[in-house]
């Protein structure tokens, strides 16, 4: 994530992860104040064995950006919710990739984060059949969940 201020949406990526089991890695990292330390680590990603890449950031948000010019892994980016904008202006950054360095642009916030979290379990089941079943299950206890709710 672009800021330590992002960890308290971000949370909600590492809490999903965790809850299904993913080993992973939460940094700050920023494309403007840390450039050599976040091309670094993008480079070095797959070689740490990454599969999946989640960057978040706010305001100019070139983080995802970054991440996927100095990498071939499938990177998500998480616009993060900012004072000045609501978050467009974070939006607008991830989502406004150039042809052929694509990032996967999720929604502002929380909703970003957890869905972020859920589609990296997504892309890494297509190749963990124990992964899909979690997922399979996870799918079915929100249905249920939510049709259990009465008025």
């Amino acid at each position: 994530m672009g800021s330590k201020s992002d960890w308290d949406t971000m949370r909600h990526a590492s809490e999903m992860l965790t809850k299904f089991g993913i080993a992973h890695e939460s940094r700050v990292l920023s494309a403007h104040r840390t450039p050599h330390a976040a091309v670094e680590w993008a480079t070095n990603a797959s070689k740490r064995g990454m599969q999946v890449m989640i960057a978040a950031a706010g305001a100019a948000a070139h983080l995802a950006g970054v991440m996927a010019a100095h990498t071939i892994l499938p990177v998500l980016g998480v616009p993060m919710e900012s004072q000045a904008l609501k978050g467009m202006d974070s939006l607008l950054s991830t989502v406004q990739m150039p042809a052929g360095i694509p990032v996967g642009t999720l929604a502002i916030g929380k909703a970003g984060a957890t869905n972020a979290a859920l589609l990296a379990v997504a892309i890494l089941a297509l190749q963990n059949p124990e992964l899909a079943k979690k997922l399979e299950a996870f799918r079915t206890e929100q249905t249920e969940k939510i049709l259990a709710e009465t008025l």
